[in-house]
């Protein structure tokens, strides 16, 4: 188990996470719930053509905007792991679907002697008004095949409300620098099987993961992303290749990334220092993957978030 017991736990600074596209209608019902006292709340935008950005300046004087540097959600969790100054880290849903407002639970977690607390809808005290009945029985089978293949206990697997401490960011080695090649090609990890992904590598590693109840609310507004058969295949196949990844690995005398991170020297003392790549603040605005800070005009009346 980690040792959180220093200043860290004592009053962990939270930078709380928040990927973007077109998402302007629904920053406010993800902001209202934001507790005041986070350390920081930075908004990875994916080049959004309606005002997000702009929202979310508004909503949140100080929020750091950081442009990721590819497509997919994975891959702005990434920027956004890079930029982040926090102790802790929160991933949360720009579609109004998660509730900022369980952040405290989460960090409790952690104190409490976690590395990882990743959201639950299927605990006792959670729950979901958005999913339906094909979803949870495809959810069950892949939680099913998880915990087989990698001896966990979860309850669920593909949602993407978790915090951790950020010195386990090495752990789930995801990428934030490389510039898309040709065609705008993704990187393993930089779609929605992001959050299996994130599971699956903290506990190779043996991380102290802690389920915390969560309630998901349906997309407050416009059309989801997601394609349930589509994205249960892609779910399934991260499984399988983070399987045969370690096995090759083993069978080659090799060290798989997620173990070998976890057992670097100080990677559980203390937490590394974020990207500068990432979130330069001096860097202008329309470079992409560098965070801005620079005031933007009002487009619109909208309330400021109390602090």
């Amino acid at each position: 188990m980690a040792d959180h017991s220093g200043a860290e736990a004592a009053a962990p600074r939270v930078s709380v996470v928040i990927p973007t596209l077109n998402e302007a209608r629904n920053l406010p019902h993800v902001f209202a719930g934001m507790p005041p006292d986070v350390h920081e709340v930075i908004v990875v935008d994916g080049h959004s053509v309606d005002d997000t950005v702009a929202v979310a300046r508004q909503l949140w004087p100080g929020v750091r905007i950081v442009m990721q540097t590819r497509r997919g959600k994975g891959n702005a969790l990434a920027c956004g792991f890079a930029a982040a100054t926090g102790d802790i880290i929160a991933m949360v849903d720009a579609d109004g679907s998660a509730d900022a407002g369980e952040i405290p639970a989460f960090v409790q977690a952690l104190v409490d002697g976690a590395d990882f607390a990743k959201g639950s809808r299927f605990l006792k005290g959670g729950g979901s008004s958005d999913i339906t009945r094909f979803r949870r029985l495809g959810n069950r089978a892949l939680v099913a095949s998880v915990n087989i293949v990698y001896r966990t206990k979860y309850t669920d697997l593909c949602y993407g409300f978790n915090a951790f401490w950020r010195h386990v960011v090495p752990v789930i080695g995801l990428d934030p620098i490389t510039r898309s090649g040709p065609g705008d090609a993704r990187l393993w990890g930089d779609g929605f099987e992001v959050e299996t992904l994130l599971n699956i590598r903290v506990a190779k590693a043996n991380l102290v993961i802690s389920e915390v109840p969560s309630f998901e609310s349906p997309r407050v507004h416009g059309v989801s992303n997601l394609n349930s058969f589509r994205d249960g295949l892609r779910v399934l196949r991260t499984i399988l290749a983070e399987r045969r990844q370690s096995r090759r690995l083993r069978d080659h005398g090799a060290d798989d990334p997620a173990q070998a991170a976890q057992a670097q020297p100080g990677v559980n003392a203390a937490a590394p220092p974020y990207d500068s790549r990432i979130a330069a603040d001096s860097t202008p605005a329309q470079h992409t993957g560098t965070a801005v800070t620079s005031p933007a005009e009002s487009s619109a009346d909208i309330p400021v978030a109390r602090r």
